[in-house]
């Protein structure tokens, strides 16, 4: 985020960065991105550990990140929600 924040104050005159975070402010505009499958897809996995001492809560947590509701936010930031198989 370094680089977002150095074009958003002006300190250079444009950055590469992730589209999600460049969705998170009105300060950039956004003038090209990578073509389709230049590029391997960043993802951002959630999981819970072995040791978990609130497995019943984290599981919970997890639903609620996987609802339509969380995933409809997700794509409003550029994010592609992947499925579980």
């Amino acid at each position: 985020r370094t680089v977002l924040t150095w074009v958003e104050e002006g300190a250079v005159d444009c950055g590469v960065v992730y589209a999600t975070d460049a969705y998170t402010t009105d300060k950039v505009k956004i003038v090209a991105e990578a073509p389709e499958g230049s590029c391997k897809k960043v993802i951002y996995p959630v999981g819970m550990t072995a040791a978990s001492s609130h497995p019943a809560e984290a599981e919970e947590l997890i639903g609620f990140f996987r609802s339509d509701e969380v995933m409809k936010v997700f794509e409003g930031y550029g994010f592609t929600p992947v499925t579980q198989d």
